[in-house]
């Protein structure tokens, strides 16, 4: 029931794209039918048709594209409260996530704002407009800023998130921005990194996706283990859901 309740503002592509596929696969099906062609072309677009439809329930349903998130652990900052930094906040799905799962919790949403990540218009506005929908903008700052080059003092924050945005970076950016986390964290703090995971949800719905380590291969979880083991950040739970990979990592004391 929250489709309509927040705006996300992804591309059409992610949000109707499929929708759109399905009304000319089997608007297609129909026509090679009415002209007499085979009906091997009517199966195949008819087939074709039901994927985008499926697809499109994926999106909506198990990637969560119109809700926030699902908090993947509820090992995650157990505690009542404390301050959260969220690195690549985009418009707030994984913001809202904090928010709603930890009522005790303050969110501080870092993003540049700028540039193109699947968002039409990423702002503040939109972020904090999201978070007023959601009934949590009181504990909600937006800030911008870059994740590699934080403006935050030291061990400021008593725990951090980041969701399908680190896996935007090179990796040298990776090293960067795990180096800041660390920083940025009190000792014991902790970081849930939300990652695409190139499960069998994303291979269905989305074939031709690019990036987001999707032709990463078995390799594919050691290489973030060992960049967060780099950054001084213990890695304590691991595991997935619909399209993710998550870390729960910790700072040392």
């Amino acid at each position: 029931m929250d489709f309509f309740r927040y705006d996300f503002d992804y591309a059409w592509p992610w949000t109707y794209g499929h929708l759109i596929a399905a009304a000319l696969f089997f608007l297609l099906a129909w026509l090679v039918r009415f002209i007499g062609l085979s009906r091997g072309y009517t199966v195949l677009f008819g087939l074709l048709g039901v994927w985008a439809v499926g697809s499109a329930c994926i999106i909506h349903g198990p990637l969560r594209f119109s809700r926030p998130l699902a908090l993947p652990t509820q090992a995650f900052l157990p505690s009542p409260g404390g301050r959260v930094l969220d690195a690549g906040a985009g418009s707030g799905r994984s913001a809202l996530m904090v928010l709603l799962e930890r009522p005790g919790a303050r969110v501080v949403a870092l993003d540049r704002f700028a540039g193109y990540y699947g968002i039409v218009d990423n702002t503040p506005g939109r972020l904090r407009a999201n978070a007023r929908a959601a009934g949590v903008e009181a504990r909600l700052e937006a800030m911008v800023g870059d994740m590699r080059s934080m403006p935050f003092e030291n061990a400021s924050f008593d725990a951090a998130v980041s969701a399908y945005a680190i896996d935007h970076l090179g990796a040298d950016d990776v090293t960067r921005t795990f180096s800041e986390v660390n920083r940025v964290l009190k000792p014991n703090g902790e970081l849930l990194l939300m990652v695409v995971n190139p499960d069998l949800w994303v291979r269905v719905a989305l074939p031709f996706l690019h990036g987001h380590g999707y032709f990463g291969g078995p390799a594919f979880p050691d290489r973030w283990r060992a960049r967060l083991s780099a950054a001084g950040l213990r890695v304590v739970e691991e595991g997935t859901q619909p399209a993710t990979l998550y870390f729960l990592a910790r700072k040392g004391a």
